[in-house]
């Protein structure tokens, strides 16, 4: 496949140094946007085209437009970090491109190529580097890569046109606190997703069916929802937006790919990283009666979730019907704060990166 060159096209109303310096100092995740975006179209006829990079702004979308009626979507999530040494690059981009692409073939959406898709996000990135936050603490430029349909039409099909974007958001740490843990609701009710589903791309009906359980669980105090399966409602899945892992001592656990979880980057990068460190990890299911009797008896040590945007995050305390109890105390555990530390000193430049996981890009 041919790899779309990518026009650039400056804006000519970029932020000033004072505006850019104060959305920096306290970006909170998602609110602020840098000054450009990426754009390569697609259609049936002409394959991958027109690439450039443009000012970032809004979209002209005609209402039967097919994503606004079909979900025909998908996305994905990664960071860019500033080193010590002021070069700027991405963690495991070739991974979130190889999963965009899964993710496209499941929902019989064009596939783009890797090349294309690193390409595109090096582009952003290089063109406002500037936004990416100095060296230092947690805050990173958060990469949003995603795909829509934009064929006109109420047919029930794959669409013969689609657009792919970049945009790119500078972020703090996440709200969580690594020293507050958070507080779970396990779902006995609700399912994220099912076998044989959409449960293992990366899209967005997989979050809006996560909406009502964590509203739920808001209303119980509690930060997240826990999923089980679908069809014993026995075995632990994932969060709605995180997976997890379960520690015993030098051992650590995560449930296994089943085809409904979502192959996280920062779950696979764990698994390396905890063995790197020298702990037994590992892929197999926990049952919700399990995690609470091993919690209980002491006999599980640790909790905690992962994902790009949290990076780690230690659970301190589950909730269920008729049930509550407490992880590490309700404190964060040696291990999670082990492999956290572990993991942020390749991103952010501090440690060798043995597994060539960082990316350089400016």
């Amino acid at each position: 496949m041919v790899v779309p060159v990518i026009e650039i096209i400056p804006s000519k109303s970029i932020r000033s140094d004072a505006e850019r310096e104060a959305m920096l100092a306290d970006p909170g995740f998602g609110r602020y946007f840098t000054d450009h975006m990426v754009t390569i179209k697609w259609s049936e006829k002409r394959g991958w085209h027109e690439g450039q990079l443009v000012p970032y702004g809004p979209l002209s979308m005609d209402p039967a437009n097919m994503t606004l009626h079909y979900a025909h979507e998908i996305f994905e999530g990664m960071k860019a970090y500033r080193h010590p040494d002021g070069e700027v690059a991405t963690f495991r981009p070739e991974e979130n491109a190889e999963r965009f692409r899964r993710s496209a073939r499941r929902l019989a959406m064009p596939e783009l190529p890797v090349e294309a898709f690193i390409k595109a996000c090096d582009v952003l990135v290089d063109q406002d580097e500037l936004w990416v936050p100095a060296h230092g603490g947690e805050e990173a430029l958060y990469l949003r890569p995603f795909m829509i349909a934009t064929e006109v039409g109420l047919g029930v099909r794959p669409a013969d046109e689609y657009l792919f974007l970049v945009i790119a958001s500078p972020v703090g740490a996440l709200s969580t606190d690594v020293n507050k843990p958070m507080t779970i609701w396990l779902s006995e009710d609700h399912v994220r997703a099912v076998p044989g589903g959409i449960g293992d791309a990366k899209t967005g009906g997989n979050y809006a069916a996560s909406l009502l359980a964590q509203v739920e669980a808001t209303t119980r105090g509690c930060d997240q929802v826990c999923y089980l399966d679908a069809v014993e409602r026995r075995w632990v899945e994932e969060l709605g937006g995180m997976n997890l892992y379960f520690v015993y001592g030098d051992k650590i656990v995560t449930p296994p790919l089943t085809g409904s979880l979502l192959p996280g980057i920062t779950r696979d990068s764990i698994l390396t990283v905890a063995r790197d460190l020298g702990y037994v990890a590992e892929e197999s299911r926990v049952s919700v009666d399990q995690w609470q009797a091993d919690a209980e008896n002491g006999t599980l040590t640790e909790v905690f979730a992962c994902g790009t945007a949290a990076v780690l995050t230690p659970v301190g305390t589950v909730k269920r019907t008729g049930a509550t109890w407490r992880q590490s105390g309700g404190q964060p555990g040696k291990v999670t704060l082990k492999l956290r530390e572990a993991l942020l000193n390749i991103q952010q430049g501090l440690v060798e990166d043995k597994h060539g996981w960082m990316h350089m890009v400016a």
